[in-house]
């Protein structure tokens, strides 16, 4: 094709009108951005023609109001609006979402309640991600499960009798800034949350938590400000009674606890109003659910059939607990057998209920109109106690507690500080060192049952009688251990979480851990008659240390627990509607008397805390190490773990080890020393490795790779020919150190480890002396004193003395104080000390000691010297006279001196040895006490003698070795 109908047709295509493509895969290179660049101008086109979205609107209701200084508001609205009733409470950044939903059917389907309230606290909220492997939350913490607890108890009463239908309350903690404690604001959310809902329910309740910082009270305290007060008080109430109370102090007296709750009534009825107002705004209208309630004619025929042989079992004191609640059950089917031959289902349907009913009506006229308690007990008496402690010796700490039949084992484990709990709570210390964990076994009942997680009963109970007990433990600067209390329920006949106050108690002292006094707790009850007309309480009774069966057919369980000087934990659990706050103050001053009346009989058993190290419990120790020298055992302390199998937690300068036995203790905490290195003592014993070998002894390896000497002279009381023959390189040794010589090296011994063999009597023809080992010791541990010191009294534990090695290189200062300090009768005392780096001869004072007898006919001379102290820990012999050595006492030169140590040799003592060996540039010399020394030939110098020649040889010097050097004297 020629160039000019290529031309013209190119014109000819830019005519021609565009034509729209189908959407069709394109293979042509470069149609693809053609045809993308369609599409976006055909999604242009079809925007210009379809409408915008409008704006949603959320139209949301708030209701603001203030308590202690701090606003709180309630807004509904705009989240959560599929809910029930939905409500976010806020104060200053913290913010927690409230919701509630029914289920949908109209008949029930169980005959109770069937409230379950979920809290969570996901970590978002604090701006962490979880530490969890899957970084998700996993099953509910105990945190959560006792804050869903605080908005249950105090929700729950005011529910109508006979609404059974399901209902579930979910909170979520939506940001945190860390400074409030959102399980207050969350039962307050709960609350409003329920009054929008349709679901009938005979609220509001306002919920206030109360402290005290130096006998002030504080509402709605921050969590730091709880850091600093003894009270801890959460409070919740309807208009004009008591629903709950929770308490944690630090032994507050019953006064100022009264004092509390009544101004915490007042401040708490403030949420009130504010939940009215905002219903009004966006509640809904009450929905009519079916109430199952039994008519009035099918409980009077149960009545009827059932009260006479019910009063005959209450009134027989002589039941236990099962044999009564199997006389109750035969009543309960023979009641249904009478029903059945009638054909009554309206009455069968709820007979179970109805005879419940009837059994709690013949109880409480009982209580009220005669005073009479099921067992026979005054309204204000306690059952028979039973007090044992150290159970089980092995464990570290055990006691048994029994309440009638209410029996409860407590144990206690004593662990290292790494070992305490680590929590994940959004407020709050991030680890608990002291834990008490309550179990509720189905055979303490006589019940099959299975055993499954963390249960909200068991979580409860095991918190209450744990903050109960906090209250006496000491600080964590004076027991930095952690505690775990396990109290295992034996047998349940009322109140099991106070007698795990009164067991945990005598556990802890059993252990040794010195908490300042005993805790103990009892449960008080109520039984009361309402007018009907009004619905307030016309008469009642105060019950102590109630029965399972007083507390299920009663109207309230107020646990106090706490020592003789006040309170220390309290939890309120009601099922009316309310109690009024006076009746509930009088329940504490018999709540003191009952439990006072316990703390006696248990300081009966134990009064104080053990010792740590009595029994089996001294597997504990604690050693302190700077900062720098815990380094190694950081990366080797689960090495040590896996192969002593004890516990070891580094913190802060503090090794602490814990260890089922003592020999898996003493093991580790040989490792430890070992690894790190402890501060050496003289007469210490230590672990060590042999790292070379050389003629004159071998060097060691210990306390955390120090180098120590073991001299060829203190390997064996034995001599031996080589080094090698007696230990090899790895070999490890137990040595004692004794010593430092004036180089600074550590002296080491292996024989002073081994046992002493027996002494031979040495016969000789001469001067017979007993034979006798003695080297010399280091100057450092040499005794001295004051030279303006008095003479001391004190008497300093006998160390037992080594002999030394023969190389340490002696100056006549050195030999001097050596002397000194050994007296002419007594023996050096070494006390265990740190060695201490050589002094110069200069530094040291010199004191001279008279060794050689005195000639006939020379005159006395004695001279007073004082030896100064010289701050080091060795044993004085202060104020001792020692003789001054001088001419006249030296001249006997025909033997040598009776006294004559080679120990204690030093430069100018004149002495008598035998010629020993005769070398070529020398002679080995033997001294009197079978020693050995040398003379170095002169140049040019006689060399003529005889092996067994005695000479007369004066000290000159020592040699490297420490071998003593004499010259001869004509």
């Amino acid at each position: 094709m020629s160039m000019a109908a290529a031309a013209s047709l190119r014109s000819l295509a830019r005519r021609r009108p565009r034509l729209r493509l189908p959407a069709a895969p394109l293979a042509v290179p470069g149609a693809r951005a053609a045809f993308l660049s369609g599409a976006a101008e055909e999604a242009a086109a079809d925007a210009a023609a379809a409408p915008a979205p409008g704006r949603k609107v959320l139209e949301s209701f708030r209701e603001e109001f203030e308590i202690g200084g701090r606003p709180i508001a309630f807004e509904t609205g705009k989240m959560a609006r599929f809910a029930n009733g939905s409500v976010v409470i806020s104060m200053e950044d913290t913010n927690v979402l409230a919701t509630v939903a029914a289920v949908k059917s109209s008949e029930p389907v169980r005959d109770f309640l069937p409230l379950t309230v979920d809290y969570q606290e996901k970590q978002y909220a604090q701006g962490v991600i979880p530490t969890t492997y899957m970084r998700r939350e996993g099953a509910p913490k105990e945190r959560e499960l006792l804050c869903g607890r605080i908005i249950d108890r105090p929700i729950r009463p005011l529910f109508p009798p006979g609404f059974y239908h399901e209902v579930q309350i979910m909170v979520n903690v939506l940001s945190s800034d860390g400074k409030q404690d959102p399980d207050v604001m969350a039962a307050n959310a709960s609350s409003a949350a329920l009054m929008l809902s349709d679901i009938p329910w005979n609220g509001p309740i306002g919920v206030i938590r109360v402290g005290r910082i130096d006998g002030n009270f504080v509402l709605n305290p921050t969590v730091d400000e709880l850091g600093l007060s003894d009270l801890n008080l959460i409070y919740a109430c309807s208009r004009d009674k008591t629903l709950m109370i929770d308490v944690q102090a630090r032994e507050i007296t019953e006064r100022d606890l009264q004092a509390g709750m009544k101004l915490a009534h007042l401040e708490a009825i403030k949420c009130i109003d504010p939940q009215i107002r905002l219903a009004k705004q966006a509640g809904k209208e009450k929905k009519e659910y079916k109430i199952s309630l039994i008519s009035d004619t099918s409980y009077e025929k149960i009545r009827t059939l059932s009260e006479a042989p019910i009063e005959e079992v209450f009134t027989d004191s002589s039941y236990g607990k099962f044999e009564r609640g199997e006389a109750l059950e035969k009543i309960t089917q023979s009641v249904k057998a009478k029903l059945e031959e009638e054909n009554d289902e309206d009455s069968l349907k709820f007979l179970s209920k109805a005879v419940d009913t009837v059994r709690k009506q013949v109880i409480r006229k009982r209580i009220i109109e005669e005073g009479l308690r099921v067992d026979g007990r005054q309204l204000d008496e306690v059952r028979p106690l039973y007090c044992e402690s150290n159970t089980y010796p092995v464990l570290h700490g055990s006691a048994l507690f029994s309440r009638g039949d209410t029996q409860v084992l407590c144990t206690v484990t004593l662990g290292a500080p790494g070992d305490a709990q680590r929590l994940d709570s959004i407020v709050g210390p991030p680890t608990k060192r002291f834990m008490l964990h309550y179990s509720f076994p189905p055979f303490s009942i006589n019940e099959v049952a299975k055993r499954g997680g963390l249960n909200r009963r068991e979580v409860g109970h095991g918190t209450l009688a744990e903050k109960a007990l906090l209250a006496v433990l000491p600080p964590e600067s004076d027991f930095p251990y952690t505690v775990r209390v396990n109290s295992e329920v034996m047998a349940s006949d009322g109140s099991t979480s106070m007698a795990s106050v009164c067991g945990g108690s005598m556990a802890l002292m059993d252990a040794g851990i010195p908490v300042r006094e005993h805790v103990a707790g009892v449960s008080v009850g109520l039984v009361s008659q309402v007018d009907p007309t009004n619905g307030d309480i016309s008469n009642y009774r105060i019950l102590t240390d109630i029965l399972g069966l007083e507390d299920h057919l009663g109207d309230m369980d107020f646990k106090i627990a706490g020592t003789r000087k006040g309170i220390t934990a309290i939890q309120l659990d009601i099922k009316p509607a309310g109690i009024p706050l006076d009746i509930i103050c009088e329940s504490l001053e018999p709540a003191r008397k009952a439990r006072n009346q316990i703390l006696d009989r248990m300081d009966q058993e134990i009064s104080t805390a053990r010792a740590m190290n009595d029994g089996s419990a001294p597997r504990l120790a604690t050693l302190s190490f700077s900062s720098d020298s815990l380094r190694k055992l950081l990366f080797h302390r689960k090495t040590i773990e896996r192969e002593t199998g004890a516990r070891v937690s580094v913190s802060d300068g503090t090794v602490t080890i814990v260890a089922k036995t003592q020999p898996i203790m003493d093991k580790a905490i040989e490792k430890v020393e070992f690894l790190v290195g402890r501060e050496i003592e003289v007469g210490r014993t230590y672990k060590g490795i042999v790292s070379s070998i050389k003629e004159y002894g071998a060097f060691v390896e210990f306390n955390g790779g120090q180098q120590g000497l073991l001299h060829i002279s203190e390997l064996s009381h034995e001599p031996g020919s080589k080094v090698s023959d007696i230990v090899t390189v790895g070999q490890e040794l137990s040595l004692m150190c004794i010593g430092q010589d004036v180089r600074g090296n550590i002296k080491l011994s292996l024989k002073a480890t081994l046992p002493q063999p027996r002494k031979k009597k040495v016969l000789e023809s001469k001067d017979p002396l007993p034979s006798q080992e003695v080297g010399w010791a280091s100057v450092d541990n040499m005794p001295s004193v004051g030279a303006d010191a008095e003479p001391s009294s004190s008497k300093h534990e006998e160390a037992p003395t080594f002999s030394t090695p023969s190389v340490v290189i002696r100056s006549e200062a050195d030999c001097d104080a050596q002397d000194a300090a050994n007296g002419p009768k007594k023996r050096p005392k070494v006390v265990k000390s740190s060695p201490r780096p050589y002094k110069a001869p200069s530094e040291r004072q010199e004191v001279r000691t008279a060794t050689a007898k005195k000639a006939p006919g020379a005159t006395k001379k004695t001279k007073k010297v004082k030896i100064e102290e010289s701050g080091s820990d060795g044993l004085g012999t202060s104020g001792s006279e020692v003789p001054e050595q001088t001419a006249t006492n030296t001249l006997d030169l025909k033997q040598s001196p009776v006294n004559f140590q080679s120990g204690s040799m030093k430069l100018g003592d004149v002495i008598t040895a035998k010629v020993y060996q005769i070398r070529a540039f020398g002679l080995v010399l033997e001294l009197s006490d079978g020693a050995r020394g040398m003379h170095k030939f002169k140049e040019n110098g006689e060399k003529e003698f005889e092996v067994g020649q005695e000479l007369l040889v004066k000290c000159q010097s020592f040699n490297a070795k420490g071998i003593p050097v004499f010259s001869l004297l004509d």
